[in-house]
């Protein structure tokens, strides 16, 4: 799932000060699994912001807030509409892709973000999200026991470890685990260290995000007339 946090409450306070009706929209999905912008995160940030306006001499500010099941998919978006018009602002506490779905559809309101996106990953305990996964387009899970090299491996080696690690640990940091340390003992386990002995060849990143926004399409999923060849 997309992990994101919360921005600070004078952070969300000063990129709304020039407007005077601001909605809160929280989203759904990922980040409220994450505790991050679901509606009861939103609602507790709207409390916040209120009084830290209230603070600062500018308690007239109407601060609403609202939460939609999906900020990433226009037909949810639906559901918000009719109430954009009443605010001169909305601040959106869903992933990035969700601010950006809510800033195409409503081309004439400013729209800010309530959260920080940080990564694709996984809860590891209560409370405690990890990275797993680049997005990089190119898939080689198969090739490395199901543990990704790019993003477990600090400088992203496909071939062995650096010199550096230690004790199964990362140099870069005390409390990291060594993605090769974790690639070797998951092989090992599987009995398939031998595939190890052919050099890895090189990632190709054309499919990553250096060639622009990237688009999926399944043209046996668009509607008759509305897909790609439209």
């Amino acid at each position: 799932m997309i992990v994101a946090d919360r921005k600070k409450v004078p952070e969300i306070r000063d990129m709304i000060k020039n407007h005077d009706r601001v909605l809160l929209v929280g989203c759904g999905t990922c980040v409220t699994v994450c505790m991050a912008g679901g509606e009861r995160e939103t609602g507790i940030l709207g409390s916040a912001l209120r009084m830290s306006l209230k603070l600062i001499g500018r308690g007239n500010v109407v601060v609403d807030e609202c939460t939609i099941e999906r900020q990433c998919e226009d037909a949810f978006v639906d559901a918000l509409a009719p109430r954009v018009g009443d605010y001169d602002a909305i601040c959106s506490f869903g992933c990035g892709a969700g601010v950006q779905a809510l800033a195409e559809r409503f081309p004439n309101t400013p729209v800010y973000p309530g959260l920080n996106t940080q990564f694709i990953g996984i809860l590891e305990s209560q409370g405690v999200w990890t990275e797993k996964c680049a997005g990089c387009g190119a898939c080689r899970l198969g090739e490395f026991a199901g543990i990704c090299p790019l993003t477990r491996c600090a400088k992203r080696l496909l071939n062995g470890p650096c010199a550096g690690s230690r004790d199964g640990k990362c140099e870069v940091r005390e409390d990291l685990e060594c993605g090769w340390q974790l690639i070797y003992d998951r092989a090992k386990a599987l009995g398939i260290l031998d595939t190890f002995e052919v050099t890895a060849t090189p990632q190709d990143w054309s499919a990553s995000l250096d060639g622009g926004p990237r688009k999926v399409v399944r043209e046996d999923q668009c509607i008759a007339g509305l897909g790609p060849k439209a």
